[in-house]
Parts: structure tokens; sequence; C-alpha cells
């Protein structure tokens, strides 16, 4: 697939200025000696509009990925997904395991030329942690183990009690609860980047607009349309900016997976995020070379409301067994989906560092089994053909989670007599439907921010921002505070998923793959990083041969 053959019309304007220079330099990749194309730019599509851009308030994939190109925190992730330098040279830590003590580079500026100093990072983060700023990833820094992050969050301890400070300019000490080998790997999310503080305290809610945003990444924000397309460009002023090849990145909002693959196929997307449900094997067999089914650490699952607002059924254990029973996890991923996923029996990704598979009963039987107990566990709850259960799945606008939602209708109408009618509303007011509770059975994905099981595991306890079925199990609350100070504590999130499972509290569905169109001259895609974290500054766009 070709790339856009038109320079632009910036980088036009430098070579112009600079007498082709600009273009000399970047003729061959520095390393590797590959020819590089003239126009280093690139689209790629993706499915909903952002919640927000804001490090302090990203609480999803596509935010975060536009956050570690505008934003900088004190590590970055490598192809292979292990933490490597930021703005930070390198870091010590205390014999207990305790103290992480970070030293800054002395080049790192943000775009308006100001140095990046570590009070950046303490402001960043009690920012993130104030509630007053209600960041729904608040929770993110007490997973962490911050020092009194849950406190702090929950507004017990003013934001300067935080485990968190800068005792010179170039010094950020950040202070934990219990030893965390992969804490470094959770820097690299959004919630602990710096923040401009100059900026945000005059411009107040609109200091993510192009016109007034200072940041520190790779990258700057050029454009913003909402519903439309964000642009960013190089920062000239980030401290590496010699070794960033790619000139201008733009997301380009396409709420139709169909739409954005012929888009793709006509050349005017470079990369599809999301290949339509079913496309794969086709799109595989005739673009083997753009075609990727990569693995990913995020789990697909459905979250039942068990509050006062969502349906007395689904307040009956039998009833959500049976209807996890019901659902045929082979068909949804080999027929539905085609791409390479897998079927989940718990929340925790298969492929997660040390994860092993607790003993879950349900996986080890045949669907006819399942299908069985389910009609049991119904009808012991009182539904069947005379007074059939009617349920509402809820789900963001894209094709790929309706053929799931309608898969999953028949399977629960034809075993269980179960009524179901969809839902779908768009990305944000989703997120504001499901986390307010006011649905009866909504899909749900979660994503690892670190590669570790209690990245999935935290969401089943009760404190969890993101446990929007609102379940609430004490001996899983329990398991999760011992698990933060175990030696082992692996046995500890077994058991964990365990209990959930054994409760039906949520329907896991399936462990994700991550099924894309990558134009064959864009090189350096991170295809082995598990949590399939990107940053653009790595990637390169390769010359015709």
């Amino acid at each position: 697939m070709t790339f856009k053959t038109k320079l632009l019309a910036s980088t036009a304007a430098l070579l112009i200025a600079t007498g082709g220079a600009a273009l000399a330099q970047t003729q061959t990749h520095p390393e590797t000696g590959e020819a590089l194309a003239a126009d280093q730019s690139f689209s790629y599509s993706i499915l909903d509009d952002f919640p927000s851009i804001d490090p302090a308030l990203v609480e999803d994939v596509e935010g975060s990925s536009v956050a570690r190109d505008l934003f900088e925190g004190l590590m970055n992730e490598n192809a292979a997904g292990e933490p490597v330098p930021g703005v930070a040279t390198g870091y010590e830590v205390s014999d207990d395991g305790l103290t992480y003590t970070f030293t800054l580079r002395d080049n790192a500026v943000w775009s308006n030329g100001d140095p990046v100093l570590a009070g950046d990072f303490v402001y960043g983060m009690r920012r993130a942690a104030d509630p007053a700023t209600a960041s729904e990833y608040a929770w993110y820094l007490g997973v962490m183990g911050v020092e009194n992050a849950e406190a702090v969050t929950a507004g017990e301890m003013p934001v300067e009690d935080l485990g968190i400070s800068a005792p010179d300019d170039h010094t950020v000490v950040i202070k934990i609860d219990a030893p965390r080998p992969y804490f470094p790997s959770m820097l690299t999310f959004p919630t602990t980047f710096p923040q401009h503080r100059a900026t945000i305290e005059e411009h107040g809610d609109n200091w993510t607009k192009p016109e007034n945003m200072v940041s520190n990444g790779a990258y700057v924000l050029s454009e913003y349309v909402p519903g439309e397309k964000l642009v960013r460009v190089r920062n000239e002023n980030y401290w590496n900016n010699e070794e960033t090849i790619i000139e201008e990145v733009t997301a380009l909002i396409i709420n139709d997976s169909n739409q954005a693959l012929t888009r793709y196929l006509a050349g005017e997307v470079d990369v599809v995020m999301d290949v339509p449900a079913g496309q794969f094997p086709r799109l595989s067999a005739e673009y083997p070379d753009e075609a990727m089914s990569l693995p990913s650490s995020c789990t697909y699952y459905y979250q039942f409301n068990q509050t006062d607002t969502g349906p007395e059924a689904l307040q009956d254990v039998n009833v959500r067994k049976a209807l996890s029973l019901a659902v045929n996890r082979d068909v949804i991923t080999d027929n539905v989906l085609a791409g390479g996923q897998k079927p989940s029996w718990t929340l925790t990704h298969w492929a997660i560092n040390g994860w092993e598979q607790p003993d879950i009963e349900a996986a080890s039987m045949t669907q006819e089994e399942r299908n069985e107990m389910a009609k049991e566990l119904m009808a012991e709850a009182g539904y069947g053909p005379d007074n059939p259960l009617k349920l509402e799945i809820l789900y963001n606008t894209s094709d790929s989670h309706q053929s799931v939602a309608v898969a999953i209708g028949q399977m629960w109408k034809q075993t269980l007599g179960v009524e179901t009618t969809l839902s779908n509303q768009e990305w944000a007011t989703f997120l504001t439907t499901r986390g307010e509770q006011n649905y009866e059975v909504a899909r749900s994905g979660w994503c690892a921010d670190y590669n570790e099981p209690s990245t999935y595991t935290d969401l089943l306890t009760s404190a969890s921002n993101y446990n929007d079925g609102k379940f609430s199990d004490e001996r899983i609350d329990e398991l999760a505070e011992e698990a933060k100070f175990a030696d082992d504590p692996m046995p500890l999130y077994q058991e964990m998923e365990k209990i959930a499972s054994d409760n039906a509290y949520f329907l896991p569905i399936y462990h994700y793959a991550s099924v894309r169109m990558i134009s064959d001259d864009l090189e350096g895609w991170p295809t082995e990083n598990l949590l399939q974290n990107w940053y653009s500054k790595d990637l390169y766009i390769s010359a015709d041969e």
C-alpha cells in the first residue's frame, strides 16, 4: 500500500528554507540505513472520539496513545513493552523496595521552552489524585501503591501528603506501600505524566485546546476537530527530536469499521485499528503483509448491573451463571470475530506475565453440558417459556460490538428463552450511562495498564471505579489487600478470579487480539508489546522500492 505522495506544507516550507537539508538528514534511517519516504506522515482510524486527552483524565486506550505522543513520563516502553528511560535518565530503589528516586535529564523542556522540572511531576500526580479534578483514573495511584494515595483520592488527606516529592529540580522521589518489582512499568501510564502548571492555571478546562496546550512529548497538538480528527506534529523542542522521524500523525474518527477499512483499501487511511469482525481471514489471505493479528492484553466481557437500578433477576447468582454458561465462546471467537481471539473464563488475560488459569469448572465442560446446566439454573430461578427473562444489552457503537451482542442474544434465546433488545450509544455517553448504572447488561473491555495480573484483578474489588456491575465480595477485597504485601501473590489472584467465576459477577467472553491493517511501508510497529502501546516517535515510513 502506498502513502500520500504530496509533502506536508510545513515540510515543504522547511525544505525550501533549508535548501533541502532536512530531507538530506532523513533520506536514510540513522540506525538501519533503510531508505526513507519523503513524506513522513501517516493517519490511523479509531472508532470513537476521545473522552479526554488531559493526562489526569485519560481513561481509554486511544486517549492513552495520544497522551504518550504529547507527553512523556519518567519512563517509556520499548518495542517489547519493557520500561526504558523517558524524562528520567534512571532511578535507584531503596533496600526495602519502598522508595524510588528518579534523576531527570537536564535537556528536557516543554514545548514552550520551559525546562521540565521535578515539580512538574509532583504537580501532575497531585492534580490526578485531587478529588477536585474528578479523575476516573485517580484510583490507579492507589493500585501503584503510592503512599497515602487512597486517602488523598478519597479526600481524607491533603494532596500534599501524596507520596511524591521533588527534593530538587532534577530529582523525583516516589514512596510506595509495598515492594513492586513492576513499579517502573506503571509509570508509562498518563496518570503519572508531568503537567505544565502555569498553562492549566491560566486556561482551566480549555488548556487542552491546540492553541493553549503546552506539552513535553515528541509531538504537539496542532489540530482537533471533535468527532472528526486529531492531529499532532513533531515537537521541535523535544529533547530527542533529532531521532524522531515521523513528522505528522492524524487520528481519524470513523465510527463505522467497514468504512474505515474501505478508506484504507483506497489509500486514504494508513492504519486501521479495528478490523471489522469476521474479515481477518479474507484480509490475511489477500494482504498478508498488512493484515495483522497480534496478542493484546485486553479482555472483552459483559457486566451485570447488580444494583437496585438493575433487573431483580440479575441479583440471582443462578441467573447470572445461566447467562454465562449459555454463551458459546468458541462460536464468538472462531465464527463471529475470526481474528485470533481466545475464549475467556477469567478477566485476567492468558498472556499476562506469570498468569496461570485457575480451575474454572465451566471451562472444562462441553458446550452441551454448559447449556444443560444453564437451563436447570434458569428454571430454578423461576424463568422459562411461561415467564421469559427480558434483558437489554448496551454497547458503544461498533459493528463488531453489535455482531457479538446479536450472537449472544440468539444464544440466550435458543438455550434459555431470554428475550433481548440491543441498545447502542456513542462512546462518551456510553461511559456515563454504564458508570451511573443506567443499564441492565453492558459491554465492557479492559486493557492492561501494566504487565502483571493485578491490573485485572483489582477491577474485581468493591472499591474499583471500573466495577460498573457494583458487585461486592468481602473475600475478594481481603485477597486483594493481602496480595499487595504477599511474596507470591499469584495464588491470591487466582482465588479472586475463582470466586468471581463461581458467583458469575461478570461474564467474560474473550481475550483480545489486536486485528489491524498496517501499511507495509510503516515500519517499527511494536508487535511484541503485549499491551500494544505504541509511540509515533519510534515509527518511520520506508521509501517505495
